[in-house]
């Protein structure tokens, strides 16, 4: 490996960035600009999280590969995602792992395929399932791309991404030669799986960070004097990449084709919405420390970018954050998504409501969302409703990237716990961290985060990672409402029904979910949708409409059972649910 370049001159250093991201912090927000109290209760909540990562048998920790030399890479990682890789109906779990530079060994490391022995624990399979295989990893998206009824693995990587077949017996294969997917060495990040040309066939987006290289390293200083990890304005952006689905196997770049090409960008997080309600997935991409983009299917094959027209691109003062992670929802069920961006510290979280006229308003400067949220610095992020009252609640996994912020900042630290903001409807959220277990509120450096249903009794649990730390698993505990979970199967649409919008009707509650890949920060969360019910005891509508187009409709479901909907074809299995 070359030599770390010596100090030389660069564009700003993390003191002045951090610094002036304060400063334009206080001038942004309108109102209060210090973060509220905790409004939640400290005693534990009848519905939280238990910290199960050792019972249940998961024993990984994140190798970033650090030795002191602050390489912009190590404080990035890693992701993780939940995958029914077997099809025995239980969702296991995938970790991504770094490596150890070239020349500085130490132990050798990999991704880590834990297989749900369906009785709250995971045996390690990975060597053989065939994933043993060292890289340094950062990223992950789960979809069946040849829709033979297995999920497969995409793994974004400092260097060559992989794609790993599912072989259907519990292996996989590399086979990103064979797919056309070998040649590019960038610094990739989030990826998801689209159908963007509906043709039935998924395609994948990729978003990649900065050019770099240890050769072209830069040197900055916190302090004046000890090397700190740079700002990402210190390196040159790079373009998403797009990945058209041919259907034998392969894919083609069509980057530029389609209208994505652009090298302004430093990408960390991909989410794919409506944003528009006119059929068609449309790409989300947050960028960091340059405007966020939205790119709008046009629904021939091509996109156009309108982050600064729709309000997205920017926080409400006209300056470029700091986005990471992404994900979208509709929240407060006016049947559009809406956005939540994780940003820096001093940055608070951006949440851009959907006005369903093109635009986006952030509603986060005068919420306890964006109060709560202003000195802590995002990562991983989704919306999943985990108490099951049929409103989506809001998870932010936190932590810092410089181990010494506290020297410039000392109300900034390095471990952070995250946000739990539970929705109150009405547009409104609540923090409700401190009341859902010690374990989960106890600072971490978080990076990716996923959720799902690991023991299937229809509550949503979380999955956690640590940059050079362990993975965290909590379990979903004390949840009393009803809910009901959805798999679906496309035949003319994408075997995952990834796309696939839901409209779940009980009572007088009306939800909508789409099933979608990616989101959160380099992680992936299961594909299967559940919908909290309350105390309703079925549905009386269930909705589905699939990205051919086709339309299937529902009457008089019971709730607590997880149904497996075949496009055109019904209800093609139920199970209840298993006991909480």
């Amino acid at each position: 490996m070359p030599a770390v370049n010596k100090k030389r001159p660069n564009p700003i250093s993390l003191f002045g960035y951090l610094l002036l991201v304060a400063v334009l912090a206080v001038l942004g927000v309108r109102g209060e600009t210090k973060p509220t109290q905790n409004r939640a209760a400290t005693v534990l909540s009848a519905t939280h999280f238990e910290d199960i990562t050792r019972a249940a048998g998961i024993h990984f920790t994140h190798n970033s590969g650090a030795i002191g030399r602050k390489w912009l890479p190590e404080t990035m990682g890693p992701g993780v995602a939940f995958i029914d890789y077997d099809n025995d109906g239980w969702q296991d779990i995938l970790l991504v792992n770094g490596a150890d530079w070239p020349g500085h060994v130490r132990k050798r490391s990999t991704l880590a395929l834990y297989h749900n022995n369906q009785n709250g624990t995971f045996t390690d399979v990975t060597q053989k399932a065939g994933l043993a295989v060292e890289m340094y990893g950062m990223g992950v998206a789960i979809g069946d791309y040849d829709n033979d009824g297995y999920d497969d693995i995409f793994i974004t990587t400092l260097g060559q991404n992989h794609l790993f077949h599912n072989n259907g017996n519990g292996t996989f294969t590399d086979v990103t030669k064979q797919a056309g997917l070998w040649g590019p060495n960038e610094f990739g990040t989030s990826a998801a799986w689209v159908d963007y040309d509906r043709d039935g066939k998924l395609d994948l987006v990729v978003a990649n960070y900065v050019q770099w290289s240890p050769a072209t390293d830069i040197s900055c200083e916190l302090d004046g004097k000890t090397k700190s990890y740079c700002t990402p304005e210190s390196y040159k952006g790079t373009s998403v990449r797009l990945w058209h689905n041919r259907g034998d196997g392969t894919f083609e770049d069509a980057t530029q084709k389609a209208g994505l090409y652009d090298i302004t960008s430093k990408s960390l997080g991909i989410a794919v919405f409506d944003a528009n309600q006119d059929g068609w997935p449309d790409i989300l991409i947050s960028n960091d420390t340059q405007p966020n983009k939205l790119y709008v299917n046009n629904g021939n094959g091509t996109f156009t970018e309108k982050g600064v027209a729709s309000g997205i691109a920017y926080n409400e003062d006209g300056i470029a954050r700091a986005g990471m992670g992404v994900d979208a929802a509709d929240y407060d069920r006016s049947g559009a998504a809406s956005v939540v961006i994780t940003n820096f510290s001093n940055q608070m979280l951006a949440l851009y409501h959907n006005e369903r006229n093109g635009l986006f308003v952030d509603e986060a400067p005068k919420s306890d969302v964006g109060h709560a949220s202003l000195l802590t610095l995002g990562f991983g992020c989704f919306f999943f409703d985990y108490d099951l009252d049929g409103w989506p609640d809001l998870y932010i996994a936190n932590g810092h990237i410089e181990d010494a912020i506290e020297r410039v900042q000392p109300r900034v630290h390095f471990a952070e716990p995250p946000h739990l903001f539970r929705n109150l409807t009405g547009g409104k959220f609540q923090e409700v961290t401190q009341s859902m277990g010690v374990a989960f509120a106890s600072p971490r450096v978080a990076r990716g985060a996923a959720y799902g249903d690991i023991n299937n009794n229809g509550a949503l649990d979380v999955l956690v990672a640590t940059n050079g730390g362990p993975a965290t698993l909590f379990r979903n505990v004390g949840t009393t409402n009803h809910s009901l979970r959805i798999k679906l199967i496309g035949t003319k649409s994408n075997r995952d029904g990834i796309g696939s919008d839901v409209r779940v009707t009980a009572g007088t509650d009306v939800q909508t979910e789409t099933l979608r890949s990616g989101s959160s920060y380099l992680s992936s969360s299961e594909l299967i949708l559940t919908f909290g019910l309350a105390s309703h005891t079925q549905a009386e509508a269930i909705e589905i409409r699939w990205p051919s187009g086709q339309v299937d409709n529902f009457k008089n479901i019971a709730a607590d059972q997880i149904i497996t909907v075949k496009e055109k074809e019904g209800i093609a299995a139920a199970k209840p649910l298993a006991k909480r």
